[in-house]
């Protein structure tokens, strides 16, 4: 039911905070036909009030208001431990870089420029009302699984084989949430087919040859599907834009891996812990020019590192939007060129060392393949 709800918009709740009355009125009146649960207020300080009274999913802020600006606003739900995860809009009336950075420093989500199309506002309402009930949905999943563990728990002077049997089933349960959620993260870009598993496999594989114990493979291995959770956040036509990104706009995706460990940030489950660090940093580079926090060498953390190199060969053997699949010789060649720079030297040279596997696996979870992501499931519970 929750996968199915999250798409209605009349399960959505929508705050419009804008000072001038026309606007405002405007804006509800319309939101309210499309069948949202709409608020509204006319600054900033009341909009503040009302978003801890009703909760919204989605907050639209004018960007220009008396008292209260909207950047201010924004820093108050973003710095709210309560309201942190409701997704901000911010409507400005210039398409201006220098405030739109001002609102990403501030925690806005998204943004739009005056006058803007209906569709477009729609798009951006639903796209932030996922990530808000992606994470809702965590937060409750997480004080069920902590509630059922703890019963279980109690019942283990009475029946141990009951208890492992409730643990079997938890922890199942919870790596097929993981794979859900992995799954729901490609779900936007339709060029990345089986890229979730071909990730897994590879960071395995790695691991395994690295000589890392059983845990912390288990932890890679149901970790690393979750490294690109945060383009859940990434507006749809930056994602799939079939051509060369401008500099906002590879701003904008950058910031997919803070979005991701937002949305994973705070669990007590390994495995999400796992997942958050790798989310973060397996964009940041061996030689510091990374993103989004620019650590060098063996700050990053080693599976954010093991990571960085499964999905960097993954991308290049795949089509994407703008440019053909590479040849699995030239991704070679590139991550070799890349050792010392991008990558981890020894993290490179255990790549190379098992590299027939690593093909094997490429060749094995084919994105033409309907029986791979069956086939891949077996293998990730």
């Amino acid at each position: 039911m929750f996968w199915l709800g999250i798409e209605q918009s009349e399960n959505i709740k929508v705050l419009v905070v804008e000072d001038d009355d026309e606007v405002r009125t405007a804006m509800v009146d319309f939101l309210i036909k499309e069948g949202y649960e709409v608020y509204s207020a006319k600054n900033g300080i009341e909009g503040f009030r009302k978003v801890l009274e009703v909760e919204p999913d989605v907050v639209l802020i004018d960007y220009l208001m008396p008292g209260m600006d909207g950047i201010s606003l924004c820093k108050a739900i973003k710095n709210n431990s309560e309201t942190v995860d409701i997704g901000v809009i911010l409507i400005t009336g210039v398409d201006d870089l220098e405030i739109r950075i001002n609102g990403l420093e501030a925690g806005a989500d998204d943004f739009l420029s005056k006058p803007f199309l209906i569709p477009e506002l729609k798009a951006r309402i639903r796209s932030l009302s996922k990530i808000k009930k992606y994470r809702d949905f965590l937060k409750s999943y997480q004080e069920t699984l902590e509630s059922e563990v703890e019963r279980k728990t109690s019942d283990l002077l009475k029946a141990h084989l009951e208890l492992k049997k409730a643990y079997e089933e938890i922890k199942e349960l919870s790596l097929e949430i993981i794979y859900r959620l992995a799954k729901a993260a490609e779900y936007k870009d339709e060029y990345t087919g089986f890229h979730i598993q071909r990730i897994s496999a590879y960071c395995v594989k790695m691991a395994e040859s690295l000589g890392l114990n059983k845990e912390q493979i288990d932890l890679l291995k149901y970790g690393s599907p979750l490294h690109d959770i945060g383009k859940l956040g990434i507006p749809e036509k930056i994602l799939i834009k079939p051509g060369i990104l401008d500099e906002f706009e590879r701003e904008i995706i950058k910031k997919h891996t803070l979005i991701g460990f937002k949305i994973l940030e705070g669990s007590k489950i390994k495995y999400l812990q796992v997942a958050e660090k790798i989310a973060l940093f397996h964009h940041e580079r061996w030689d510091g020019t990374g993103y989004p926090y620019g650590l060098r060498g063996k700050k990053i953390p080693l599976f954010a590192r093991i990571t960085a190199i499964a999905d960097v060969f993954d991308a290049l053997t795949t089509d994407r939007p703008y440019r053909r699949a590479l040849s699995i010789s030239q991704a070679l060649e590139i991550i070799k060129h890349s050792s010392g720079t991008h990558f981890d030297p020894e993290l490179v040279n255990i790549f190379f060392k098992i590299k027939d596997q690593i093909i094997e696996i490429r060749n094995f979870f084919k994105d033409e393949d309907p029986k791979s992501d069956r086939l891949f499931l077996k293998f990730f519970l």
